[in-house]
């Protein structure tokens, strides 16, 4: 094990345990303040190790995108979970069923009748009913009902369909877009009330938004996922500031060309390419000057100022700009301990899209 963070081989991933932790009570905290259940999103880490810190700090179970996510938290111990995705086909329904058996409690969403008749087939002779959100389309203009009328309409089907259970309302709104999504909610609550259907839960999301989140007499519940480790798309929206950044790219120096260009070990196969409406692909710590240009597979590409230039073996942290394609791009990390120890472990679920 290496001694030091100076030993270990580039390019790499380094989370700072201290700054995770960090991170995982003060949101806690604001959600504890402002009466909102706390159901984090493991998709930025992927690790049973932080999931089961994120519940014992006060979460109220997790959030996995995918079948393969859910699998892998529940043979760790976590056994409450939401997915919030439309699960289409029979391998994924028998998997899902599976899962359920598993569980404390289980929780999908739904946009549409024809992965309600889906999630139907397989529960059908369940010994307990599957909750079923409605996934609301409220400016995220991804997946969605689009209108309060097509969320009741589609909650009266799981109501009506064997083996379900319409368990409430799920919405990924636009950042900055949480006054829109509270009345879209409200407006589809009001109608499900009027029509005789109880609306236990109602959920949204976002870490650029976090902070401004409040239960404003709508919400009940919320989704963060990235702001574990926090990153330079975070930081340039005024969420978070560079201490708050866990993770981390450790990359080396591997060329200067000329004065003004340094290549590092780190494409966008460690990087990635996101840039999220950024310039450049991620934050140097300690070098605001320097300017990450391009990538490709092994190679990145730095303009540096020739008035403080960098020398060849140079180990630089980077910030990236999306944080959450990071940390599914390695096999294992490295954990960094308060007090400087080094522990490296794989990641639980990484490369589980399925």
């Amino acid at each position: 094990m290496p001694d030091t963070i100076d030993s270990i081989e580039t390019p790499a991933f380094v989370v700072s345990e201290t700054i995770a932790r960090r991170n995982i009570r003060a949101l806690q905290d604001h959600c504890d303040r402002v009466g909102l259940r706390l159901r984090p999103h493991i998709k930025t880490h992927k690790l049973i190790r932080f999931a089961k810190a994120q519940v014992a700090a006060g979460a109220k179970g997790i959030t996995c995108q995918k079948i393969g996510e859910a699998e892998v938290m529940a043979e760790g111990g976590l056994d409450d979970i939401l997915i919030t995705y439309n699960i289409l086909g029979s391998a994924k329904l028998a998997r899902l069923r599976a899962l359920s058996d598993r569980l404390t409690r289980l929780a999908v969403t739904a946009d549409g009748q024809a992965v309600v008749t889906g999630l139907s087939a397989a529960f059908a002779d369940a010994p307990r009913p599957l909750d079923v959100l409605v996934e609301c389309d409220t400016g995220g203009r991804r997946c969605g009902v689009q209108t309060p009328e097509e969320a009741l309409a589609l909650a009266r089907g799981i109501a009506a369909s064997p083996g379900l259970r319409f368990g409430g309302l799920m919405t990924y709104p636009a950042a900055g877009g949480a006054r829109e999504a509270a009345g879209f909610l409200r407006a589809a609550r009001g109608l499900l009330r009027e029509n005789g259907l109880d609306c236990p839960t109602v959920t949204s999301g976002g870490t650029p938004d976090m902070w401004a989140s409040e239960a404003a007499d709508i919400l009940t519940e919320y989704r963060a996922g990235t702001y574990i480790y926090n990153d330079r798309s975070l930081v340039k929206r005024g969420t978070c500031g560079w201490e708050d950044c866990a993770g981390q790219v450790l990359a080396t120096v591997v060329s200067m060309p000329t004065p003004d260009r340094a290549v590092i070990d780190a494409g966008s196969k460690v990087l990635s390419s996101d840039l999220l409406g950024l310039t450049g692909h991620g934050h140097v710590m300690g070098h605001p000057e320097i300017q990450i240009t391009g990538l490709s597979e092994e190679h990145g590409v730095l303009a540096v100022d020739p008035a403080r230039p960098l020398q060849i073996g140079q180990r630089l942290r980077i910030v990236p700009n999306h944080v959450c394609v990071v940390s599914n791009l390695f096999d294992r990390i490295w954990i960094e301990g308060a007090d400087g120890s080094l522990e490296q472990v794989p990641v639980d679920a990484r490369g589980r899209v399925t």
